[in-house]
C-alpha cells in the first residue's frame, strides 16, 4: 500500500538541508520541530528530522494585504494555491528503497549516514512504525538483542529504542534543569541496563533516590531498583551505620585511604585556598609520606608551628589547613586506620555482576559525597586495570570484566575545568573505556563540566536547559549543532528529552517512558528477569497472607 505523501522536496543543499512543500491538506501545526520524517528518493529512503516551518505565499499581495473574514472553503483553496508552507528537513540516514509491501527489517543492512540527497520532487511520506524499528530497533527478550524502548515520539505511539550494549561502550551525560525528572530517566536506564544484562552499576546516591520507594513530585510512588530487581542483583552499601534495614553493609575510610587527590577535590567544600593547599599538602608528603594525613592530624598547634619553621612553610596557612582537615576526622565513618573490607566486598559484587548503590544517608553533604566516590571508585580504577591487562595477556573470555558504568551525580563538581585532571572520574572520562569502565553523569549544569570532558562523552540524553551557556555546553564537540539545538529549545520541562550521540543512530526528540507497574510487569515478565532470593520470598509470603 502507498504511503500517503506529505510533500514534496523543491530545493535544499546537503550541508544546509532539504525544503519540502507541503501538501494543502497538511497543517503545519502537525508537523512540529524536531519531529522524525521520511524522505522517498530514486534509490533511496531518507530519515531525518524537521528543523525548520516557514510559510510562503505565490502572491505577495497576500502578505500585504491579507484577506479577512474568510469562509473555510476559500482558506483551503488560498493554502492549497496562493499560500502554502515549506518544512526545512535534515536528513541524517539512508537505506535502500525496498518495495511498499516489504516491512522485514534487513538487520545485517542497517541505515547509513546520508552522503548525498534526493533529486527535485522526491516525496516526503509518512511514518511508518517499520520506518522507527529499521532505525532504532525494537526492543526484544533476547540477551543479543540489547535493544530498550526509551520513550516516544512526542506525536506518536511508537517507541523508540536505544541500543544499550552502545551506550555503556562510553559515557554518557543525563543533563537538563531541575524538575525535568533527570533522576527517575537515570533510574529507567539503569532498569534497562539491569534488565538486559548488558553492564555492571555503581551508583553513587547523594539523596537516598535509587534502592528502595520514592515519592515523585505527582504524589506516586515509584519502586527503586532493589524493590524492583532484589537484592540478588542489587546490593546496596550505606555510610551511615545507624541505617541497618535493607543494606548488606557499611563503609568506613580510613584516614590512610586518603590521598593528596581526594583533598585537593575538597578545597571548595571546606574553604582552603587554591595554591597554598597545593604547596603545603606537598610539604606534607614529603615529610610523612602516604600516611600524612594521619600524621599531621595527631599535631597540636605548637607541633603545627614547629613543623612549618622546619620546611619553612607558613605557619598560619598550615594551622588553617589543620582545622579544616578536622572536620574529616569527626565524621563517624572515618577512622584512623582501616583496610578495604566494605570496599572490597563492593568489587566483589560488581565482579560477580551484582549492581551496587551506595547511599549516603545523614552523611548527605557534598563533602561526604566527594570523598567517598573518590576514593571508591579509584581502588575500582586499578582493580580494572589489572584485570583487563590480565585478559590481554591470556585472551581467555572467562578473564574479561563485565563492563561497568558508574554513575556520578553533581557530576560539574568532580569534572569542572580546574579538577577535571585531579580527579579519578576526570580519568575514566578520558581513558577507561579501554578498561570497560564508563561514566553516566547526571547534572543540572553542564556548563560547570570541562570541554575535553565533555566531548568524550558518546551519548547525551537532555532536557530542557534554561540557561544558555547550559545549552552550548550540552552542544560541545556535536556535528550537527542546528538541528538540536532546535530540538532542545523546543522541549518542554517535564518527561521530554533529546537523546542523541553514539547509542542513537540519529538525534530524536521523545516522551520518556513512564517508570510505572506497566514497566514493573514487563520487567518481571521477562524470561531473563530478576532471579528470586530467600528475602524476595519472604516479602512475597508477607504479601500473600
Amino acid at each position: 500500500m502507498n504511503r500517503k505523501v506529505l510533500g514534496s522536496v523543491t530545493g535544499g543543499t546537503f550541508l544546509d538541508g532539504l525544503e519540502v512543500r507541503l501538501e494543502p491538506h497538511v497543517n503545519t501545526e502537525d508537523v512540529p520541530i524536531g519531529s522524525f520524517c521520511v524522505l522517498e528518493g530514486d534509490r533511496y529512503r531518507y530519515f531525518g528530522t524537521v528543523q525548520n516551518v516557514r510559510l510562503h505565499a505565490s502572491d505577495n499581495r497576500l502578505m500585504v494585504v491579507p484577506p479577512r473574514q474568510l469562509s473555510p472553503f476559500a482558506q483551503r483553496i488560498i493554502r492549497g494555491t496562493a499560500g502554502y508552507a515549506i518544512a526545512e528537513i535534515k536528513p541524517a540516514l539512508m537505506i535502500e528503497r525496498l518495495p511498499d509491501n516489504v516491512i522485514v527489517v534487513d538487520e545485517g543492512q542497517p541505515p547509513r549516514p546520508v552522503k548525498t540527497i534526493p533529486m527535485h520532487f522526491a516525496h516526503m511520506v509518512e511514518a511508518r512504525p517499520e520506518d522507527f524499528v529499521l532505525v532504532f530497533g525494537e526492543e526484544r527478550d533476547d540477551p543479543a538483542h540489547p535493544f530498550f524502548a526509551l520513550g516516544k515520539p512526542l506525536t506518536m505511539e511508537i517507541d523508540v529504542c536505544i541500543d544499550l550494549r552502545r551506550l555503556v561502550e562510553r559515557s554518557t551525560g543525563v543533563f537538563g534543569s531541575t524538575g525535568t525528572g533527570k533522576s527517575f530517566l537515570t533510574r529507567l536506564l539503569l532498569s534497562g541496563i539491569i534488565w538486559k544484562d548488558v553492564a555492571v552499576s555503581l551508583v553513587f546516591d547523594m539523596h537516598g533516590e535509587y534502592a528502595t520507594s520514592q515519592q515523585s513530585e505527582s504524589g506516586e510512588w515509584v519502586k527503586g531498583l532493589r524493590d524492583l530487581f532484589g537484592s540478588s542483583r542489587v546490593a546496596v552499601y550505606s555510610l551511615d551505620e545507624s541505617k541497618t534495614t535493607n543494606v548488606d553493609g557499611h563503609i568506613l575510610i580510613g584516614l590512610n585511604h586518603i590521598q593528596s587527590g581526594d583533598i585537593l577535590l575538597l578545597q571548595d567544600e571546606l574553604g582552603l585556598p587554591k595554591g597554598t593547599t597545593e604547596t603545603n599538602i606537598a610539604q606534607l608528603e614529603r615529610a610523612f609520606g602516604d600516611g600524612w594525613v594521619s600524621a599531621f592530624l595527631a599535631m597540636d598547634a605548637e607541633e603545627v608551628k614547629s613543623f612549618a619553621d622546619e620546611v619553612g612553610g607558613h605557619a598560619g596557612s598550615l594551622q588553617a589547613l589543620h582545622r579544616k582537615l578536622t572536620r574529616l576526622r569527626n565524621k563517624q565513618y572515618i577512622l584512623e586506620n582501616t583496610d578495604y573490607n566494605a570496599i572490597d566486598q563492593i568489587l566483589s559484587h560488581i565482579a560477580g555482576g551484582r549492581h551496587v548503590i551506595v547511599q549516603f544517608g545523614q552523611y548527605n553533604s557534598l563533602l561526604d559525597y566527594l570523598l567517598v566516590a573518590n576514593i571508591i571508585t579509584r581502588r575500582i580504577r586499578n582493580r580494572y586495570e589489572e584485570q583487563v591487562e590480565k585478559f590481554l595477556l591470556t585472551r581467555q573470555e572467562s578473564d574479561k570484566p563485565k563492563p561497568l558504568v558508574i554513575v556520578v551525580e553533581e557530576a560539574h563538581k568532580f569534572l569542572g575545568p580546574e579538577m577535571a585532571h585531579q580527579t579519578i572520574f576526570g580519568t575514566i572520562a578520558r581513558e577507561m573505556r579501554k578498561y570497560f569502565v564508563t561514566l553516566l553523569i547526571v547534572d543540572q549544569r553542564p556548563s560547570g563540566i570541562d570541554d575535553e570532558i565533555l566531548s568524550q562523552l558518546g551519548t547525551r540524553i537532555s532536557g530542557r536547559l534554561n540557561d544558555q551557556r547550559d545549552l552550548d555546553a550540552v552542544l560541545t564537540g556535536v556535528a550537527d549543532r542546528a538541528t538540536v539545538r532546535s530540538m532542545l529549545t523546543t522541549l518542554d520541562t517535564r518527561q521530554q528529552v533529546v537523546v542523541f550521540g553514539h547509542a542513537m543512530p540519529m538525534p530524536v526528540q521523545l516522551r520518556t517512558r513512564r517508570y510505572d507497574d506497566t514497566f514493573y510487569n514487563e520487567v518481571r515478565g521477562s524470561t531473563r528477569g530478576p532471579s528470586m532470593d530467600a528475602s524476595d520470598l519472604d516479602a512475597l509470603i508477607d504479601d500473600l497472607y
